[in-house]
């Protein structure tokens, strides 16, 4: 099944693919986010490599066993023909109780049919005090199109 919109990308049309993905990931249920990527689609995410969807949804399950509260921002950063590069941030926190924030950036290609066939994310996380947060949620119709600081 095709998943709009497809490439070659426009502004338009990257900045719609990008707000999909974050929603998609908000979710976090992987078998819904798996639907998004082709059969042999492969990572890299941090240090791990994966190919196809039931590794991803091995992966994406893994994550969020571990990432508890998981909250996702994406922003466009560049795109071209059927490619999109991404930044993003996301908050979670641990078994333990421990808050982080992690800043990432994703390489996207995608084929005819709107799948992602190569995704490959660096992440670098940093520890921060609950009272700290900034990301609560799925983001709201308000805060959409609008980039997280940096800092």
């Amino acid at each position: 099944m095709p998943r709009p919109p497809l490439p070659p990308f426009t502004r338009e049309t990257a900045l719609q693919k990008v707000q999909a993905a974050e929603d998609a990931w908000n979710t976090r249920d992987p078998e819904k986010v798996s639907l998004a990527y082709s059969e042999g689609s492969v990572w890299r995410n941090r240090d791990r490599f994966v190919t196809g969807r039931a590794e991803i949804v091995q992966l994406l399950t893994d994550k969020w066993d571990r990432e508890l509260d998981y909250a996702l921002r994406k922003s466009l950063w560049a795109f071209a023909g059927d490619r999109i590069a991404v930044r993003f941030q996301y908050e979670c926190h641990d078994a333990d109780g421990l808050w982080w924030r992690s800043y990432g950036n994703e390489n996207w290609e995608f084929d005819g049919e709107g799948l992602m066939v190569r995704r490959e994310a660096s992440i670098d996380d940093v520890r921060i005090a609950e009272s700290d947060r900034r990301i609560f949620g799925p983001r709201p119709d308000s805060e959409r199109g609008i980039d997280l600081p940096l800092r």
